[in-house]
């Protein structure tokens, strides 16, 4: 029976599942799975694996009525239709990791109260990636929790990218600029010696657009700055979630008598590409739309991606290479050309055709910069760590529990 790493991404409403079997040392991905629609009236689980259908089902709504719940929906669901593995540990990707956390731990009764102080900082995701936890721990009692920040591979910025122009003790107490999708930046750094490793120990502007967007600057691996700051509102327009704004917007808006609840969720909910377009906040809606607000948010998204660019460059002293990662990034030839082409002026000549088949090289063969496609892959990020923190604390061999099935490879 193999060992297993379960990694677990929990959202609002929905829990992504990824399962690593632990082979001489190595990690192998055998299957994947997710519950959506948690909470609600028709919740549905999805499992897929390594030479075996896909499997699909409708759940009942007691089944998913929490994470708990969907968690506990998963794991039968596996028992049931994949050989079986032995569950030793669960990874859990954690938005914020505050200014305590600056690399991966093991989840324990501290950790957890230490991170609920951090929910203000992460409204739209630290609940949930607690609420996650606690279900890990009841689903699955006795099991390793590893918790792996997004925060954390930027904690190692120089400190006047991280300080904003406040009075200092603030930023002793922890406002400071965190950085966000940090298990996604790391993971592309990690690749780049094997993707591109002529620009790998260089100045690499990593742009992870999807929903959520962030843009990352690495000088020879390591994260030198980003775009995200504070709470991962900053930066980039995104689905449903302003990016960069002046403050005095938010005491403009409290001045008139508008309430912290209304602003929290004007700014995370309502406003970015769906604010903008007042149809959608899904990128491939808004391109295939001929809406003129449509046309109008795809343009700011683009002029604002455009605009960091260039701002990170300047921080990296020079530009050496550009690369193009998650959901719009991996996948939109169109959004990916006009930032490449609205970008010449930094050296970058794109390869069109390329770019339509989604490289992972989409720049022309002399092109100053170059410019890229690469998948990320936070799970597997999240299980190496998990793998190296058991491995440490002398938890590399956990006690067994009831098997987890999956399909093995």
């Amino acid at each position: 029976m193999d060992d297993a790493i379960v990694v677990v991404n929990a959202g609002s409403s929905s829990v992504k599942l990824a399962v690593f079997v632990t082979e001489a040392g190595g990690l192998t991905q055998i299957g994947r799975g997710q519950v959506e629609g948690i909470g609600t009236a028709h919740p549905e689980l999805k499992l897929h694996a390594a030479n075996h259908p896909a499997f699909a089902r409708k759940l009942a709504p007691a089944e998913a009525v929490d994470h708990s719940a969907a968690l506990g929906a998963f794991i039968a669901a596996a028992r049931e239709h994949f050989p079986k593995v032995k569950v030793v540990a669960v990874g859990h990707r954690v938005v914020h990791g505050g200014p305590r956390f600056a690399e991966p731990v093991l989840v324990d009764v501290d950790v957890m109260q230490v991170l609920e102080n951090y929910v203000p900082l992460a409204p739209l995701h630290e609940p949930h990636n607690l609420a996650a936890m606690r279900a890990a721990a009841s689903a699955l009692p006795g099991i390793p929790q590893v918790a792996c920040f997004d925060t954390a591979f930027h904690r190692r910025h120089p400190r006047v990218a991280d300080c904003f122009a406040l009075p200092r003790r603030y930023h002793d107490e922890g406002v400071r600029r965190y950085g966000f999708h940090g298990l996604s930046y790391e993971y592309i750094a990690s690749t780049l010696p094997q993707v591109a490793p002529r620009v790998a120990g260089g100045r690499v502007v990593v742009a992870h657009l999807g929903s959520g967007a962030s843009m990352c600057a690495l000088k020879a691996g390591q994260s030198v700055d980003s775009t995200m700051g504070f709470t991962a509102l900053d930066g980039l327009p995104m689905g449903t979630r302003t990016g960069q704004i002046d403050p005095g917007v938010v005491l403009y808006l409290l001045a008139a008598g508008e309430s912290l609840q209304t602003i929290e969720s004007l700014f995370y909910k309502k406003s970015g590409l769906l604010g903008l377009s007042g149809i959608s906040n899904d990128m491939r809606d808004l391109l295939e739309s001929r809406d003129e607000a449509a046309a109008f948010a795809v343009e700011y998204f683009v002029y604002a991606v455009v605009k960091q660019l260039g701002a990170l460059a300047a921080s990296l002293g020079g530009l050496d290479a550009l690369v193009f990662t998650a959901g719009i990034g991996e996948r939109s030839a169109p959004i990916r050309a006009r930032v490449c082409r609205a970008s010449a002026w930094l050296g970058i000549d794109l390869d069109e055709e390329a770019n339509e088949k989604g490289g992972p090289y989409i720049s022309a063969p002399a092109s100053p910069v170059s410019a890229y496609v690469i998948p990320t892959n936070e799970e597997l990020m999240i299980a190496r760590h998990t793998l190296r923190l058991l491995a440490k604390t002398g938890h590399a061999r956990p006690p067994s529990i009831s098997p987890i099935e999956v399909q093995s490879s």
